[in-house]
């Protein structure tokens, strides 16, 4: 009997001390913040979307693809034709070889400025040209990541600034950097965010914190840009079903009035 209330005891411990180092491993939890895409009226804040769009093209985007998203996709969040088709134009992207089959001399594509129909021109030429420029670790693409990442928004701004000095003790690996929230503590990114970096056109403070905001609504919009269609639709069909089933207990009343 007692080795068996040992053995319920070191069972437990044991499980409780996975626990503990699972939870460790995933990192903390992002803190909850407000969205102007929250709840059944959300909406994209437009002013706050192109300034997320500067932080994404000035910073994120030397290491991040978003090969869902077209350049034509930014008049969407404010920007007109001529501004779009001005950004489209300082990226190149691969034309292919031409119809007489020509390449450069190193098998390299031609390369021409990016047009309005083109993708987002991404940052390297393949997976494995990413993963040498990064010391092994390949950069995701940003187009689906607060759909693809458990906490969405809130783990993105969370990430973006949750750098820190590691705690006495820990074990940082060599070319690794520190983040609260990351999983195992442990990212191979440095701190892409630093105050003052950039600078908004709306004449916004390019604080950390501003730039993880603005940049995650950015991430959001990329994620779902269909959002206010669906929730204006969304906000449609309660209406109608609150009048249709007003009409139906009316008529029920009618039918059933003779009866009462």
């Amino acid at each position: 009997m007692k080795t068996q209330v040992l053995a319920a005891i070191l069972g437990g411990l044991l499980a409780f001390g996975a626990i503990q180092a699972a939870s460790a491993a995933e990192g903390q939890a992002a803190p909850k913040l407000k969205w102007t895409t929250d709840g059944v009226t959300g909406h994209f804040d437009r002013a706050e979307l192109k300034r997320g769009w500067t932080v994404y093209k000035q910073v994120c985007a030397s290491c991040h693809s978003a090969h869902q998203l077209y350049y034509r996709n930014l008049t969407d969040i404010g920007f007109s034709e001529a501004e779009a088709k001005a950004i489209a134009a300082g990226d190149s992207v691969p034309a292919g070889p031409n119809e007489a089959g020509e390449t450069h001399v190193d098998g390299s594509p031609i390369m021409r400025p990016a047009l309005l129909s083109d993708k987002l021109a991404a940052p390297y030429a393949n997976a494995n040209a990413a993963r040498a420029a990064n010391n092994g670790a390949l950069p995701p693409d940003l187009s689906l990541i607060t759909k693809a990442r458990k906490g969405g928004a809130d783990y993105i701004h969370a990430l973006l600034t949750g750098y820190k000095e590691p705690p006495a003790g820990f074990q940082l690996q060599q070319g690794m950097a520190f983040n609260a929230y990351f999983p195992g503590f442990q990212i191979a990114m440095p701190a892409p965010l630093v105050e003052g970096a950039i600078s908004f056109d709306d004449g916004t403070n390019a604080t950390v914190a501003q730039m993880a905001r603005d940049v995650s609504a950015f991430l959001i919009w990329s994620a779902e840009p269909e959002l206010e269609d669906r929730k204006r639709m969304g906000i449609k069909i309660l209406a109608f079903l609150l009048v249709f089933t007003a009409l139906l207990y009316a008529l029920k009343r009618k039918i059933w009035a003779d009866v009462h």
